[in-house]
C-alpha cells in the first residue's frame, strides 16, 4: 500500500467538517454501521450549517438532532425507526420515509443529492481496502458513486462480499477504538416456543431460509438441529446462525445462488457473531438492493421467509410497522421477502404473531385493521400466518376461507366474538 496515499487520506474528525455544506444529503449506514465520533463531530458544529438532512435506517443512539434540537441546521430523516429514534417520530422532530428495503438506494439516490457517505469501517488491508464490516445494507450500493468519508475501528469485523472499499475511493478516515454494540438476546416465552414448533415442522431439508428479528425467529433457529443442509439468504444475521454454521446445519450445499455462502445484508448481535464474521470467507455481505430484491430471492427455489407482526385482518392484510395503529418502525424487508418466497419455485413464507396482545384483552386476529395501522404484508403476498394455535394457510384461498382459516388459530376466548364481527362484516 502506497504510504504517501494512506497519509493523504489520514485525517481528524474534524476535518469532516470542510466536506459538508449546507443544503447536503448526509448517508449514514444502520446499526453498528453507524461512525459515532463523526456523528458527534457533526452535532457539535450543527449551527455551522442550514438545511442539512441526515438519512439512515435504525439509528443506533439517540442524539439531539434526531429529536429536531437543532432546527433546520441538522435534521434526521429516517427509513425505519428504532429506540433512538421512535419518540422523536411520534413527537414530529424527524422524518420517516416509506420504503420497502431493497428499494432504499434507488430512493436516497432518485430523492437526496447523496453528498456524502459517513460509514464505520474494518481496517484497511494490505492491499489498501476497507471492510464496511457488519453492513453492507444500502451504503455499499454508493461506493464508488458518492464520496466516503470513513471512521475505522479495530473492533470492527473484516467481512467479504460487495462491502469492500478501497482508500482510493474515500476522502478520507479517521482510527477510532470503541466496542461494537450488542443487541440483547430477546426473553423467548413458551407461546413463542409453540410458534416455532409449529414452523419447523414445514421446513424441510435443503431450505433456504430468510429469518427476521425477535424472540420467534430466535426460538425458530434453536429448533433447527435435526435439520441438514440449510442455507441462508437473509437480510439479518444474528447469533442463533452461529451455532447452526458450527454444527453444519447451515452449510448452504443446497442453495441455488451463492452455493454455500451465508448471504446477508448487515448483522447484529454479540460479539460471538462478531468474531464468527471475522475473516469469514463463507459468508458474504451484500447490498440490500441485491439481497432483498424479491426477483433475486426467488431464484432460491427453496426459500422460506420467516417473519412477525402485530395485527392482521380477515382479508390476510399485516401491520408489522404500527402498534395500536401508532407508528412504531417501518417495512423494513418483510415486504419483500414475503414477495421473494412467492416467486421462489418451491417458496413459502411465514408471518407470526402471538394470538393476543401481551396481557390477553386484545386478539391480534381481528376482523379489521386498528385504524391508524399500516399494512406492511398486503393480502396479495401473504401466505402462511402461524399462531401458537396453529398455522392457517391463505395463499389462493377466498377471503371466505381465509377467515376460517384465521378463526381456526384465534385465542379460543375470542372465537365466538370474532366469527360475529366477520358474519357483520359479510366476511362469511
Amino acid at each position: 500500500m502506497n504510504q504517501l496515499i494512506n497519509e493523504e487520506k489520514k485525517k481528524t474528525a474534524a476535518d469532516v467538517l470542510s466536506l459538508i455544506q449546507n443544503g447536503d444529503d448526509i448517508i449514514v449506514p444502520l446499526a453498528n454501521g453507524e461512525p459515532v465520533v463523526l456523528l458527534d463531530t457533526i452535532e457539535e458544529n450543527a449551527e455551522r450549517w442550514t438545511g442539512v438532512r441526515i438519512h439512515q435506517m435504525h439509528a443506533l443512539k439517540e442524539r439531539p438532532y434526531i429529536h429536531g434540537k437543532f432546527g433546520n441546521h441538522l435534521r434526521h430523516v429516517a427509513y425505519f425507526l428504532s429506540g433512538a429514534s421512535r419518540k422523536a417520530f411520534l413527537a414530529g422532530e424527524c422524518e420517516l420515509v416509506p420504503n420497502h428495503f431493497h428499494e432504499v438506494p434507488r430512493l436516497m439516490r432518485e430523492t437526496t443529492k447523496t453528498s456524502l457517505i459517513l460509514a464505520a469501517a474494518s481496517p484497511m488491508d494490505e492491499h489498501g481496502y476497507f471492510s464496511l464490516g457488519t453492513n453492507a445494507d444500502y451504503v455499499a450500493s454508493f461506493i464508488g458513486k458518492a464520496p466516503f468519508f470513513l471512521e475505522v475501528n479495530k473492533n470492527m469485523p473484516r467481512t467479504f462480499g460487495g462491502n469492500q472499499i478501497h482508500i482510493s475511493q474515500i476522502a478520507g478516515y479517521i482510527d477510532v477504538d470503541y466496542p461494537l454494540h450488542e443487541a440483547k438476546e430477546p426473553v423467548i416465552t413458551d407461546i413463542d416456543r409453540k410458534i416455532a414448533a409449529n414452523v419447523v415442522d414445514r421446513i424441510p431439508d435443503s431450505a433456504t431460509l430468510q429469518v427476521g428479528i425477535g424472540a420467534i425467529p430466535n426460538a425458530i433457529i434453536g429448533f433447527l438441529d435435526n435439520h441438514k443442509n440449510i442455507g441462508i439468504h437473509t437480510e439479518l444475521l444474528t447469533d442463533g446462525l452461529v451455532d447452526l454454521a458450527e454444527k453444519g446445519i447451515v452449510n448452504g450445499l443446497d442453495k441455488f445462488t451463492h452455493k454455500g455462502k451465508i448471504v446477508g445484508t448487515f448483522a447484529l448481535g454479540s460479539k460471538k457473531l462478531y468474531d464468527f464474521l471475522d475473516e469469514n470467507t463463507g459468508v458474504e455481505m451484500l447490498p440490500v438492493d441485491y439481497v432483498n430484491d424479491p426477483r433475486v430471492i426467488g431464484q432460491e427455489e427453496n426459500m422460506i421467509s420467516i417473519n412477525a407482526t402485530t395485527e392482521i385482518d380477515f382479508l390476510g392484510q399485516c401491520a408489522s410497522e404500527t402498534i395500536a395503529g401508532r407508528y412504531y418502525s417501518s417495512s423494513g424487508g418483510q415486504a419483500d421477502f414475503a414477495r421473494g418466497a412467492r416467486f421462489a419455485k418451491n417458496g413459502k413464507g411465514f408471518i407470526c404473531l402471538h394470538s393476543t396482545t401481551r396481557d390477553g384483552s386484545i386478539s391480534r386476529i381481528r376482523p379489521q385493521l386498528t385504524i391508524g395501522s399500516a399494512v406492511t404484508t398486503s393480502k396479495n403476498d401473504v401466505d402462511h400466518i402461524v399462531t401458537e394455535y396453529g398455522v392457517a394457510a391463505l395463499r389462493g384461498k377466498s377471503i371466505s376461507q381465509r377467515t376460517r382459516e384465521l378463526l381456526a388459530i384465534a385465542h379460543p376466548k375470542f372465537k365466538e366474538e370474532l366469527e360475529f364481527e366477520a358474519k357483520k362484516f359479510g366476511l362469511m
